[in-house]
């Protein structure tokens, strides 16, 4: 067992609905059975998170977010079997494991789902951190990994090989996890299909490089910004085109491509863009949606046009379950299918603004914040 020094460190805190994150001290005090704590060492910002200082996805508050980290474990509850100070872990969302929708392997549709990843605070209304002012919510997809130390469990830690790069592999804990889950896990995309993909962020970078993978063909990413598509052109795909260049309906899409496509990947959540996603695909043909927007989003759809055989379908962490699909991540990574290192950009954990704002502007597509080294 460590000391309680361990247990304390610095933290990125909101402490209101529009607020700027600022750093404070935290501490951790003892663990639960079912906990562990983590040393991060990198921590990917997503949308998500920004959705939630914003009020879009409502927070308790004070609140440290953060659901992308990676690090090392450096203590564990008395109930804790799978995992031991010293592995390296990525953190990736919470599921109970043990409900139906979780025997079935998709631990994102989890029963407990609001209670594990929203909630910020144990079952009996705990936070696991506190600062000078009092307790601090944590627990953000079980883990509010913004800063130096979290709390996760063996649940939502999954344990990948020692590797100096760890920061690097911090969003596969989501963002990346979501998109390449999509085609390889959901989809179940194979070689010869085509596929487009509507929003060249970091979900849709996952998605892309999946499909590279998978071999699919034609390969369309669809994204206002000249950038981004040129980095989709340099990852692998074939088409790259700004939305206006797909119309209204799809129908410059089609006419370039010369017919309809297998699958289209939503990764926006806009009337404008599922429209056009579901006009692109062919017949038989699947359009997944990602985006989360929060609270309700209406959308309109023929139901004329779906009889055509296509179908609109809602995913959750690309219907992966993160303690199988994240190590197979890592392979591909490994085995330079999964080249993360050109969509991530490193910023240290006192560049934080600096990071947000080349978020929000789109200049970086995922910003991944370090903590020092590897020990």
């Amino acid at each position: 067992m460590l000391e309680r020094a361990s247990r304390t460190g610095t933290a990125a805190v909101l402490r209101e609905v529009g607020g700027s994150l600022k750093r404070t001290e935290i501490v951790c005090d003892a663990l639960r059975p079912d906990e562990v704590l983590v040393r991060m060492v990198g921590a990917g910002i997503c949308h998500t998170d920004l959705s939630a200082m914003e009020g879009v996805v409502p927070v308790p508050l004070p609140i440290v977010l953060g659901h992308e980290g990676a690090g090392v474990v450096l203590e564990r509850g008395s109930a804790v079997t799978a995992l031991e100070p010293g592995d390296h872990v990525v953190l990736s969302f919470d599921a109970c494991r043990a409900c139906p929708a979780c025997q079935r392997g998709l631990p994102g549709y989890c029963n407990h789902a609001r209670a594990l990843n929203y909630a910020c605070a144990r079952s009996d209304g705990t936070t696991t951190l506190r600062d000078a002012a009092g307790p601090v919510h944590g627990g953000w997809f079980g883990q509010s990994s913004l800063a130096s130390i979290a709390v996760a469990s063996q649940r939502n830690a999954v344990r990948v090989p020692r590797s100096n790069e760890l920061a690097l592999l911090a969003p596969l804990g989501c963002g990346i996890q979501t998109g390449a889950g999509t085609v390889l896990r959901a989809l179940k995309a194979s070689a010869g299909q085509g596929i487009a993909i509507f929003g060249a962020g970091a979900v849709g970078a996952g998605a892309l490089m999946a499909a590279v993978a998978a071999r699919c063909s034609p390969i369309v990413v669809v994204d206002p910004l000249p950038s981004r598509r040129q980095l989709a052109l340099e990852l692998g795909a074939t088409h790259a085109l700004a939305p206006d260049e797909v119309g209204e309906r799809g129908s410059g899409l089609r006419k370039a491509l010369g017919g309809g496509l297998d699958f289209c990947i939503d990764t926006v959540g806009t009337q404008a863009v599922i429209t056009q996603a579901l006009h692109a695909l062919g017949t038989p043909g699947v359009c997944a949606t990602l985006a989360l927007r929060g609270g309700a989003n209406p959308v309109s759809i023929s139901q004329t046009h779906l009889l055509y055989g296509r179908t609109l379908v809602g995913i959750i962490e690309g219907d992966a379950d993160p303690q199988a699909f994240i190590p197979e991540l890592v392979r591909m990574w490994r085995a330079g299918q999964l080249p993360l290192e050109r969509i991530v950009r490193t910023f240290a954990f006192d560049r934080l603004d600096e990071a947000l704002a080349k978020m929000r502007d789109g200049s970086v597509l995922k910003p991944v914040l370090t903590f020092g080294g590897i020990e």
